[in-house]
């Protein structure tokens, strides 16, 4: 049994994102699924076609429209950048000239903090330029792992139920334990995808825009660093409130209260408002172990780590405190 199933995921290594992907969007989908299904009760194939449409509606259009905005702003700053229309090291050395009594720190010029600030600023673009031949040619990859993707979350919909019933009955660890796994896996990927991806857009979203119109550059580019940090418990704060200061010692005062006003009171407080709202009673983790999580993630699984990285931890501890319970008990 165990060659076999190691065969078969070596047979499809190739597809397991289209895999996870699909499993994760069934997950945090299926409620909706449902209420499709309650309200046309005679229509199964109409409540699953509604909630396809659903899903590309909220995830497949914003975040094709996000990467091709992300790649051309990114690909125009850096060409800027090239030429020498924008230098980010000058900017830097002039935003911490205007420190008071900054000019040197144990031997430190600001000629030296702001170079490496702006050669740091200026590769982190380049980097993100130079992805743009990459997508191209992996375009025809990328197409069918989102078609395989959709061909799967039909049927997890449609079937998911049955399935996660049998697989239950199959694996040999008890059924009390499997559910418990799976009510887990499920609570998780929900609070980490309707929780954390749609507040951190959202905040991203408003950060970029309130950029945008104070006129701070690349306010597009700015507002996704803003969702990135948003995932994770630092928060999007490390980007406006640095930008806020900075207005402030450039004597640029009103813009200034207007990004610290709406930090706070707009991107700030709606992970309170609206977090509890999309979780509802999903189980939370601890913030040191998000925080870990989400960053051994990244590090292991790229972009999937802001939601696979949460759920291996959350299926850590929940392994060892099942193993812990059943210890006490024998």
């Amino acid at each position: 049994v165990l060659l076999v199933t190691v065969s078969f995921f070596l047979l499809i290594k190739d597809f397991l994102l289209a895999c996870f992907w699909a499993i994760i969007l069934a997950v945090v989908f299926d409620p909706t699924y449902q209420r499709f299904r309650q309200y046309y009760r005679n229509s199964d194939k109409l409540s699953l076609f509604l909630t396809m449409l659903l899903i590309i509606l909220v995830f497949i259009i914003p975040l094709s429209t996000i990467t091709l905005m992300v790649t051309a702003e990114s690909t125009d700053y850096y060409n800027k950048i090239q030429s020498g229309e924008i230098n980010p090291q000058l900017y830097f050395q002039e935003t911490l000239a205007l420190l008071p009594g900054f000019p040197h720190i144990q031997g430190i010029s600001v000629e030296q903090i702001s170079s490496a600030i702006g050669k740091a600023f200026e590769q982190a673009v380049r980097y993100i330029a130079q992805q743009v031949p990459a997508l191209t040619q992996n375009l025809l990859n990328l197409i069918v792992q989102v078609a395989l993707a959709f061909y799967i979350l039909f049927f997890l919909l449609r079937d998911g139920h049955q399935l996660m019933r049998k697989f239950i009955s199959l694996i040999p660890i008890g059924d009390r334990i499997e559910t418990e796994l799976f009510e887990r896996f499920t609570s998780v990927a929900r609070a980490t995808v309707k929780g954390g991806l749609i507040v951190a857009v959202i905040q991203g979203c408003i950060g970029g825009l309130l950029f945008w119109f104070v006129g701070i550059p690349a306010a597009f580019l700015w507002g996704m660093v803003m969702i990135i940090l948003s995932l994770l418990p630092i928060g999007s704060a490390l980007v406006w409130a640095p930008a806020a200061i900075i207005l402030f010692l450039q004597g640029q005062t009103l813009k200034a209260v207007i990004v610290l006003t709406v930090g706070v009171l707009a991107i700030g407080l709606i992970d309170n408002f609206l977090r509890p709202r999309l979780i509802g009673k999903d189980s939370k983790m601890s913030d040191y172990l998000v925080m870990v999580s989400t960053l051994g993630g990244l590090a292991w699984f790229s972009l999937t780590g802001f939601v696979l990285g949460p759920i291996i931890a959350a299926l850590f501890v929940t392994c060892w405190e099942i193993l812990g319970k059943n210890s006490q008990v024998n």
